[in-house]
């Protein structure tokens, strides 16, 4: 008994490390995208008014448009560090540009300079290794809630694509259902069958094909 015990304790420790490494999308903050209102509530300097601008103007297709609106909402520029220890549109990190990398919280110049050195991204884990050059794993753990790396439609497991924030079962078999897809605009036709083009556009900054 006490065997069985511990080899389901080590199945169950050797699956949550698997999607750990597999997980391509930063896991941590909340996703203004996402996030419902109680939650964006507990968020250091946000009020009912902000929080409601939030949910009206979502879905935000970047960091910099989150940035822009949270600037035109009296949201000082000392404040958006506490913000955005909390809240953040991930950044693609093949894509992002530097002022946006810069947006997260204590990280320098010569940090960006890092990030940039190593595109393109292919996995997450590439991010963690590089990183791990220059900083501790419990700093490359806190940077990596803020971005992800593009998860290629065809051959994403089901763990890389359940990281994609708001994304649940159902909208992931209508991901798989699909495939192989040839085009981001077949991506863009089949799941426009289920969600809106909003929502459409925001699952598109997280997939690519390949």
């Amino acid at each position: 008994m006490k065997l069985a015990r511990a080899l389901g304790v080590a199945l169950a420790c050797a699956l949550v490390l698997s999607a750990s490494v597999a997980a391509q999308v930063g896991k941590g903050l909340l996703d203004p995208n996402t996030a419902s209102e109680k939650e964006l509530l507990g968020v250091p300097h946000f009020n009912d008014s902000i929080v409601k601008g939030i949910v009206g103007k979502r879905p935000f297709g970047s960091q910099a448009d989150f940035n822009t609106f949270l600037t035109s909402q009296g949201i000082k520029p000392e404040q958006l560090k506490d913000v955005y220890g909390r809240t953040f549109v991930h950044l693609n990190l093949n894509t992002a540009t530097r002022e946006e990398i810069l947006m997260i919280p204590n990280l320098g110049n010569r940090m960006v300079r890092e990030f940039f050195e190593y595109r393109p991204y292919k996995a997450m884990a590439q991010f963690r290794r590089e990183m791990g050059k220059y900083v501790d794993d419990k700093e490359v753990a806190r940077m990596e809630q803020y971005v992800f790396v593009p998860i290629n439609l065809n051959t994403a497991t089901d763990e890389d694509i359940l990281t994609i924030p708001g994304l649940g079962p159902r909208m992931l078999r209508e991901f798989k259902e699909y495939r192989p897809y040839k085009s981001i605009e077949q991506f863009r036709r089949e799941i426009g069958k289920y969600v809106d083009k909003k929502e459409v556009a925001r699952l598109e900054r997280y997939v690519t094909i390949e």
